[in-house]
């Protein structure tokens, strides 16, 4: 069983979908049993890096949820997810994060340069440059789906996958049995239905 959680921000039900899709037992919850009890984590998110924060703190989700992962279940963060993630962000202020990944989220603006729009919205290939469970099916060249106008500044070793845009934009990030990825899986057509099917496999 997957658990995605909810907390009040998150493509939910096109990440449960695909999931079903994929044939996925899964749960959209809140519940702290079944986050307990299933055999991997899901943690989405759109919107603002704070108010993601704050609504998981009201939920009271963030103790079970680095408690499952101290105790080795495969979670994966999905964009704004994937960011709650890190140490903390520099969106619109200074906050911190779940600190299960090394690093800071900083804007995009502020190393790119002015030809390029924020928020890195749309499709982009993707480059590989570490091997990791989630990229069982796919390549270093498969194309994901993007909205974001923040990214991941964090260590080479964090670091699993990249996109160019105007900088090497961190795509999908890891450490030990936690991962994320900027781009959303749900989006990304077979790609992405890959990268899912291959999480649900990791033990």
């Amino acid at each position: 069983m997957i658990a995605v959680i909810d907390y009040g921000v998150g493509n939910l039900f096109s990440l449960s979908a695909s999931l079903n899709y994929l044939g996925l037992n899964n749960v959209i919850t809140a519940d702290k049993a079944e986050i307990k009890n299933a055999s991997h984590i899901i943690l989405p998110g759109v919107g603002a890096f704070k108010d993601a924060y704050k609504k998981l703190e009201d939920t009271s989700l963030i103790p079970v949820i680095k408690e499952e992962a101290a105790n080795g279940k495969p979670l994966l963060g999905i964009c704004l997810g994937m960011q709650l993630l890190f140490d903390k962000s520099y969106e619109y202020g200074e906050f911190e994060g779940l600190k299960l990944i090394h690093g800071e989220i900083v804007p995009i603006k502020d190393y790119i340069g002015d030809n390029l729009k924020v928020p890195h919205m749309g499709w982009n290939s993707l480059k590989i440059t570490k091997p990791s469970p989630i990229f069982k099916y796919i390549e270093s060249g498969d194309y994901v789906y993007y909205v974001h106008s923040y990214f991941a500044k964090t260590n080479e070793e964090n670091i699993i996958a990249t996109s160019d845009y105007g900088i090497d934009l961190t795509g999908a990030a890891s450490r030990a049995n936690v991962y994320g990825t900027q781009f959303h899986p749900e989006k990304s057509g077979k790609t992405g239905l890959n990268i899912l099917k291959a999480f649900s496999e990791i033990k």
